[in-house]
């Protein structure tokens, strides 16, 4: 008995310490990850609609002149669970770009909305030319692609809470956290100090407070709101079936949930009569 209450209070004491976020914060280099609040996140989390079309506002008029986004349709746009525009406005805003069109007498024509999102440039070469050599990396999976570290035992209880915002919590926290170099810390030319990674990286602080004016006026056109919209976009870009996946689920596990307790009660049944 002594032994079962010192094992339970020792888990207790772990699970209080898993649900303080500077805990579950590790060091990803430089400094710990602030995590963000996702309406997304948890066993019933959706995404917040408003805040897509704002993310895709920020995506498209400040990240879309470095960053692809390969697997981005422009239908998209107007599915189910996510920025959920008309089909009108996304035909519209297709119509705004250009697709390259050999079969065309100018060699390219306006986009539909079956097109995907256009590149900003033509080959990786240019891309490098353009950014003193480096290659910006496509946005459509980059959500998915990149996480925090988090140092045990914490990261032992994702598994309970579901916690899958690694990718958002990354991008956030590299976009709000520019600043000089430390005092002894040298970062090569061309590039520019990340507080969050800890060193230099080679895309130069692409937010500032009030770069881009959202339609609704009491959202604030903050750096970090700007962040946490544009982290959300690209978390939708990478998963965009993640609301319908997660009702998937818990209908999944309520079905074995019940159908254990019919397995139970038909077992009772079968050997009611049987002595033991």
């Amino acid at each position: 008995m002594i032994k079962f209450k010192t094992i339970f209070a020792a888990l207790a004491l772990a699970g209080s310490l898993a649900l303080s976020p500077a805990a579950m914060a590790a060091e990803e280099g430089g400094m710990e990850a602030e995590l963000q609040d996702w309406s997304f996140a948890g066993l019933f989390g959706t995404y917040d609609t408003h805040q897509l079309q704002r993310g895709f506002q920020v995506f498209r008029e400040v990240c879309a002149s470095c960053h692809s986004a390969d697997l981005l349709a422009f239908r998209n746009l107007s599915e189910e669970g996510g920025p959920s525009y008309t089909e009108g406005q996304v035909k519209a805003l297709a119509a705004e770009y250009s697709i390259p069109d050999p079969s065309t007498d100018t060699g390219e024509r306006p986009a539909v909305s079956a097109d995907r999102w256009p590149s900003p440039f033509a080959t990786e070469q240019d891309a490098r030319d353009s950014n003193n050599g480096a290659y910006p990396p496509d946005f459509s999976v980059l959500a998915k692609a990149r996480g925090i570290s988090q140092k045990f035992p914490y990261w032992a209880f994702n598994y309970f809470t579901a916690y899958q915002e690694g990718g958002p919590d990354f991008i956030y926290n590299v976009l709000v956290n520019y600043a000089e170099p430390p005092h002894g810390v040298e970062v090569a030319a061309g590039q520019h100090y990340n507080a969050y990674l800890g060193h230099g990286i080679s895309m130069p602080p692409p937010l500032t407070d009030g770069l881009v004016t959202y339609e609704d006026e009491t959202t604030p056109q903050t750096t970090e709101q700007y962040a946490r919209d544009v982290s959300a976009f690209m978390m939708w870009m990478a998963d965009p079936h993640l609301a319908s996946r997660k009702a998937m689920g818990f209908r999944v596990l309520l079905f074995l949930v019940l159908f254990a307790g019919m397995m139970y009660l038909v077992k009772r049944k079968l050997w009611a009569d049987v002595k033991h």
